[in-house]
């Protein structure tokens, strides 16, 4: 299912090793799935679930586009799946892993990180209602390295014409998400729009997305996905860091970035005696 999007797309820094571990993976979960909604925004966390037997494949690179004295910093690359594993009229839940590498050795040796998400859509308990979400992410392996734990609550309404708007809260863990002086700076606000362009077409979206705090979390973020078919997009945005200062690996500092986000929506298929 679209191989040739998956190959433009890992072609651009990922190791050899990490290629090998991900065609695998991708190959497994599309043979036995083949529409869902991606459960992120640009940056921060989405309202949307995946509902039940159904799933989204992302493959995430964040490319270093200014510099602070002469220097970029190392790319960010993730390779993630995230699963519906029960769904009604009210609850929708879904659990998820990723596979984040930042070209930095000490971090790169656990590049484990695990998601997790419960929530109900708007109208769900009465006309009009807004969706709620509450998860966790970046749930990491090595403790105070990469288990930032960050716990969140999301609320989120569309307006005719305006689009949607999403508003919540954040925690992590306080020894890892800090600033560039150590001081803790490990909650912040999660604010988001985003629209579908029908105007111009039903494969345009545009989002803004906003996630506080002076850690290497906070950010302003910006962009628009385009979709070649019903299952896959790509997200083409930039990052605008709220502290170029932080360092998000042992030796990169948190200057822009350029993200591109393959995003492939999968359900699984029925089998012939299924109704």
């Amino acid at each position: 299912m679209k191989k040739n999007w998956l190959m433009i797309n890992l072609s651009f820094g990922f190791s050899e090793a990490v290629k090998k571990h991900f065609f695998l993976i991708i190959a497994l979960a599309i043979s036995g799935f083949v529409d869902a909604t991606p459960s992120t925004q640009i940056w921060i966390p989405s309202t949307d679930i995946q509902t039940g037997k159904t799933a989204h494949l992302g493959i995430d690179n964040y490319t270093r586009i200014s510099t602070i004295d002469g220097a970029k910093g190392a790319g960010i690359y993730d390779v993630g799946g995230t699963f519906g594993i029960f769904s009604s009229k009210l609850i929708n839940v879904e659990v998820g892993m990723d596979y984040l590498t930042m070209g930095d050795e000490i971090y790169d040796k656990y590049p484990a990180y695990f998601n997790a998400k419960v929530g109900t859509p708007e109208g769900a308990f009465f006309k009009n209602s807004p969706a709620i979400a509450v998860g966790a992410y970046n749930v990491g392996t090595k403790k105070n390295l990469t288990n930032y734990n960050i716990v969140y609550g999301l609320i989120a309404k569309t307006i005719p014409v305006v689009g949607r708007l999403s508003g919540g809260y954040y925690f992590g863990n306080i020894h890892i998400l800090t600033n560039e002086k150590a001081e803790i700076a490990n909650t912040g606000l999660l604010l988001s729009w985003d629209r579908t362009m029908t105007e111009i077409s039903d494969k345009l979206w545009v989002a803004v997305d906003y996630q506080g705090s002076k850690s290497y979390l906070g950010a302003l973020n910006f962009g628009f996905s385009w979709s070649f078919s019903p299952n896959v997009s790509i997200i083409f945005a930039y990052d605008v860091y709220n502290n170029s200062k932080v360092y998000y690996n042992s030796k990169s500092t948190n200057v822009n970035s350029f993200t591109t986000q393959l995003d492939i929506n999968i359900a699984k298929t029925k089998k012939k005696d299924e109704k």
